[in-house]
């Protein structure tokens, strides 16, 4: 939802620092910092494609470790055997 706030001068002696304050308060009013502040750490979800080529990729990992256990250069826990 896209909210417009403008703000013009009222008059020629008006102050840019009170037209800045007006609009700041106009902001604050309209909600649009709250939205903006609301939305910064929002995360995309992920597409599927994204979230299928996530789980190949996991499952390959498993396979490959899964591989080496069985050719003993892994041990139990994942790590590499020290000889």
């Amino acid at each position: 939802m896209i909210t417009t706030v403008a703000v013009q001068k009222e008059s020629t002696t008006e102050s840019n620092l009170s037209l800045i304050k007006r609009f700041s308060r106009r902001l604050q009013g309209a909600g649009v910092l709250r939205r903006a502040k609301a939305g910064r750490y929002t995360e995309r979800p992920l597409s599927p494609y994204k979230k299928k080529q996530q789980a190949l990729k996991r499952l390959a990992r498993r396979a490959e470790v899964e591989r080496l256990r069985k050719l003993g250069l892994l041990d139990e826990t994942g790590h590499k055997k020290s000889y």
